[in-house]
């Protein structure tokens, strides 16, 4: 991508960011509910750390840090980049606050929109931070979210009219077999973990039209699949019995009716939407009751269709929905992010790169399994087949549902 076009991903980019905080109070910006989940406040800084450590250090030799100690407080994971203040009290952050930290965020703007037009600039890795603060702005929803549920209050995010949902005819969708390439050529940005491009073979399956719903996992749980531990892998049920889960997180039940929290505040559970929050787990174990199986991430990446009827982030509905269209496979992008039973593994001739950034995929390639599509949480220029996301089997805090194969 020439220099334009990496400004103007780069502002739209940063700008998003700031958009998604625009109706909030500081303190809501700085509470941590579980170790997962980080304060939006230090979303708003880590990405902005990203850039000065990745970009503006290896270009401006005389740049000197607002405040060194960002790197201790705002470093995520990279090791090799310095130590990293604990994961689980970045609630504890208070100082800076909210406004040191805009003001942080609005110095790394102005610098690399100048450095941008430097011919030394690595307009790669400006690139690879915009795509990185795509994936913070979905992980600062599902953690405002995940926080904003333990508040008596239940407040809302944002008001917003829920989407109306209609019921899908549902068939199971013919896919041949064969040999087929997976993975991405690089010719459009990508993750290292979506490559080398390579073959695999396919054997023919069938996999459902649509998303499992509401209405299917509340048999599910009418039919005591939560207790039945014949549908569960052995780990699963023993954190479904530790954790004393009954239903996907945000679900309760009063007066015999489901309700779920979401970004839209309190909303009676539509049996005719896709079911969402819910674990590795408890999609493996809905699978087997319902006698079908997970796709695999190949099965899927080999049947995705192009874009057409989609429910990202920039639609700005904030909950996946069911509608009829002429599409084969019905929210395939967007709504929610889809389990696959596929582990979270290096491709054949994968390698990381040398420094810091080769952390950024390649460490993570253990107990994990693969996600595709995007959710309705995902910005839309972050998600492509190839994308690889991936989470650990029991978390269930992530925009996920599931779709059947056979």
């Amino acid at each position: 991508m020439e220099n334009n076009g990496i400004k103007n991903l780069f502002k739209r980019t940063r700008q998003k960011s700031l958009n998604l905080v625009k109706n909030l109070k500081p303190e809501d910006t700085c509470i941590q509910s579980m170790e997962d989940a980080s304060p939006l406040k230090w979303h708003l800084a880590h990405t902005s750390w990203f850039f000065e450590e990745f970009v503006i250090k290896k270009v401006k030799s005389d740049f000197k840090s607002p405040d060194p100690r960002f790197n201790y407080l705002f470093n995520s994971y990279y090791v090799q980049a310095g130590p990293r203040f604990t994961r689980s009290q970045r609630g504890l952050i208070s100082k800076p606050d909210l406004n040191d930290v805009l003001k942080y965020r609005k110095l790394v703007d102005e610098i690399l929109v100048e450095l941008i037009e430097d011919q030394n600039t690595p307009l790669e890795i400006v690139e690879l931070g915009c795509h990185h603060e795509m994936q913070h702005q979905e992980l600062m929803l599902t953690d405002i979210l995940h926080a904003f549920s333990f508040n008596p209050l239940r407040p809302k995010y944002i008001n917003k009219k829920i989407p109306f949902n209609e019921k899908i005819n549902h068939y199971w969708y013919d896919c041949e077999g064969g040999i087929h390439h997976v993975g991405n050529q690089g010719h459009e940005f990508c993750y290292d973990c979506e490559q080398p491009r390579h073959e695999v073979l396919v054997h023919p399956f069938k996999i459902s039209n649509q998303l499992v719903t509401n209405g299917e996992w509340k048999e599910f749980i009418d039919s005591n699949g939560y207790e039945n531990p014949n549908f569960w892998l052995m780990d699963g049920f023993a954190i479904c019995e530790k954790e004393q889960w009954k239903a996907p997180l945000y679900w309760w039940k009063d007066a015999n009716e489901w309700y779920q929290f979401t970004l839209c505040g309190i909303q009676k559970v539509d049996d005719l939407a896709p079911v969402h929050h819910i674990s590795f787990y408890e999609a493996d174990a809905f699978a087997r009751w319902k006698g079908r199986r997970l796709p695999t991430e190949f099965e899927w990446e080999t049947l995705s269709n192009e874009f057409k009827e989609e429910n990202f982030l920039d639609d700005e509905n904030y909950l996946p929905y069911s509608k009829n269209n002429d599409q084969n496979l019905k929210q395939i992008w967007g709504h929610v992010w889809e389990w696959t039973s596929s582990s979270f593994s290096p491709y054949p001739g994968f390698s990381t790169k040398n420094g810091a950034l080769g952390e950024y995929n390649g460490k993570f390639m253990i107990n994990q399994m693969v996600l595709k599509g995007g959710s309705c949480f995902s910005p839309k220029k972050q998600i492509r087949r190839t994308y690889r996301n991936f989470f650990y089997p029991h978390q269930r805090w992530q925009m996920a549902g599931l779709r059947l194969a056979a």
